[in-house]
């Protein structure tokens, strides 16, 4: 049973101070870290190996996004542990504007191994987001089913295998996943680079969703400039109530869009 959850968001960005960077993938919306990213990254690594063997996580499950897994890989390599790519962990997009195509989507872990070796290409993601791109409630509804199938099923398939678990994500997509395992929707929460969130199982609690307690919200106190670049979600941009629609990527609306839940759980 799984009894630890950790949480972080990936490191900085390279286009945040570079307009002129390219994504190592080819897929649009996708940048690598900037060096001082990867630095964050390593800072992250040094932190699990420092903590008590048994608190350590034994798999990371990461959003397919090139950064994440940037973020991902000197933690699977200090502690000797597989990535998982889950898609369910994705970044959020906003509702693509009428006409304009659909969000980009990342690769298979099978086409993602051969950028990061670290990959087990063995783990189905449980959960796609739509490429239309999703409102507020649905990107909590998002967090909430894949807060209750990412348990369950790595619970099903592994046993008591693993006890603690590291997601890496991205601000949005980390927020909503505090809330939903808390059980806390209005839960208020900033998230900066590398930060990392823990929640641990309450020994009384049953199912998945409220069942966790947190004992660090996006803490940085591992870094050595702490969590930079802090985001919440008071910092979508709202037009008449709604939040604004976004780009897709042209040519692409005739494209697949297979999302939600890729495995059936009588719950959701």
């Amino acid at each position: 049973m799984i009894e630890t959850i950790y949480i972080a968001r990936h490191g900085f960005r390279l286009n945040w101070i570079n307009t002129n960077w390219k994504s190592p993938t080819g897929l649009p919306r996708d940048p690598p870290l900037a060096a001082y990213g990867e630095t964050q990254a390593q800072e992250l690594a040094a932190y699990f190996l420092a903590i008590p063997e048994e608190k350590r996580p034994t798999i990371i499950l990461s959003s397919p996004y090139y950064r994440c897994l940037q973020t991902s890989k000197p933690t699977s390599q200090a502690l000797e542990v597989p990535i998982y790519v889950e898609h369910g962990l994705s970044e959020w997009y906003s509702p693509v504007a009428p006409g304009t195509g659909l969000h980009p989507r990342p690769s298979s872990a099978a086409v993602m191994q051969t950028y990061f070796s670290e990959i087990d290409p063995s783990w189905s993601s449980i959960w796609y987001p739509t490429r239309r791109g999703e409102d507020v409630e649905a990107l909590h509804e998002r967090a909430n089913g894949v807060s209750d199938l990412l348990v369950t099923e790595i619970e099903k398939r592994f046993g008591i295998k693993h006890k603690n678990i590291l997601l890496v994500s991205h601000a949005a997509t980390v927020i909503v996943l505090c809330r939903a395992l808390l059980a806390q929707p209005d839960l208020p929460l900033r998230v900066g680079c590398c930060s990392i969130s823990e929640f641990s199982r309450k020994s009384d609690a049953s199912g998945v969703l409220g069942a966790w307690e947190a004992k660090a919200l996006a803490s940085g106190s591992h870094l050595k400039e702490g969590a930079s670049r802090d985001w919440g979600l008071e910092d979508i941009q709202i037009a008449n109530g709604k939040v604004i629609s976004d780009q897709g990527v042209p040519g692409t609306q005739e494209e697949e869009d297979n999302c939600g839940p890729q495995i059936h759980r009588s719950s959701l």
